[in-house]
């Protein structure tokens, strides 16, 4: 046998890792909220706001220019148009899942009238039926620009929670809001423990199943079949970053949570084989490094997660996901 045929077939099958099968998720219905606080967000203003921060991006995505993206984008949304703006220079191709429509499902007002503030809107589908985006922008003080600071594609059918109306205005909460089934921290923490064991996992019973957990178990087993006909072997570790999560209140005492988990896929090849990258973007990202028995490649995941309200007999759920490679690395 070639001794790279096993790690090129993992080739084949990784690349499904970075793009998640997605579509128009279904509309969520309109709420109404407890009218103590009111939005500071006029949906005027907010149409202006995203407009403006479209058309720079826009601008950034044309030129394939990355540092002109930190003008009106942060986070790990940031982190992951980079890497695709990066990937476009080399294929000459921006992929189609860094699609932003520009017209709006439903708008989510936070209420806060301190910093930083944020802003959640739920896109149409692309021109390509695409999947409906979750876009949330955040303004770190009084005179910044807002920046979009999580982009996630929402799942295939998927029944977003309800919010209250734009000119009422949702509660934005934090990593550790409480009245609910689990803080977000402690959501985000135990979703990554469940990405990385699977079934194994000791809060598996905590989630409802979901298409993008679907999806890596199947590139897991799938990978591992084609490596260890070599035998080779494979790690994934799972991080979430609960220090700076984004968290807003829905109508039901509930709260949808977005967070940026950071996965390392190391992948080793058998005896005097070499490991390589597994998909087009993780091609680009290598470059012309020197191959060597182990690849370590780092994934950022944003996830946004439903997480019902305190004593629900619900389960916390994934509505959307993006996974984007970011690093690829000889070791």
């Amino acid at each position: 046998m070639n001794k790279n045929l096993a790690v090129r077939a993992v080739a084949g099958l990784a690349a499904v890792s970075a793009l998640v099968s997605l579509a128009a998720c279904t509309p969520s219905p309109q709420a109404q909220a407890d009218p103590d606080g009111a939005p500071v967000v006029t949906t005027d203003q907010e149409q202006k706001i995203r407009q403006n921060v479209l058309k720079a991006i826009k601008a950034a995505d044309d030129a394939r220019d990355t540092k002109a993206l930190a003008a009106r984008m942060s986070g790990p949304a940031l982190t992951v148009r980079e890497s695709q703006l990066k990937i476009a220079q080399s294929t000459n191709k921006l992929d189609s899942s860094a699609t932003i429509p520009d017209s709006l499902s439903q708008s989510i007002v936070s209420t806060s009238k301190t910093w930083p503030r944020d802003l959640f809107a739920i896109t149409t589908v692309t021109d390509q039926q695409q999947s409906q985006r979750l876009l949330v922008l955040d303004q770190e003080k009084a005179t910044s620009n807002y920046k979009i600071w999580g982009l996630v594609r929402l799942f295939s059918g998927v029944q977003m929670p309800k919010f209250a109306v734009a000119t009422i205005g949702s509660e934005q909460g934090d990593a550790n809001t409480s009245g609910l089934l689990l803080t977000p921290a402690k959501a985000a923490e135990q979703y990554a423990d469940v990405l990385e064991k699977g079934s194994n996992s000791s809060n598996a019973n905590r989630f409802a199943d979901d298409s993008f957990r679907q999806q890596l178990t199947t590139l897991t087993e799938s990978v591992q079949s084609a490596i260890a006909q070599n035998e080779g072997s494979q790690t994934q570790k799972y991080s979430a970053d609960t220090k700076n999560m984004k968290v807003i209140r829905t109508a039901d005492g509930g709260a949808l949570a977005v967070v940026a988990i950071t996965s390392v896929w190391t992948r080793t090849a058998g005896s005097n084989r070499k490991s390589l990258p597994a998909s087009e973007s993780e091609t680009a990202l290598f470059g012309n490094a020197q191959s060597t028995s182990t690849l370590e490649v780092t994934y950022m995941n944003e996830v946004a997660l439903y997480i019902p309200a305190s004593g629900s007999s619900e389960q916390i759920r994934a509505v959307g996901a993006e996974r984007q490679p970011i690093s690829v690395v000889a070791k």
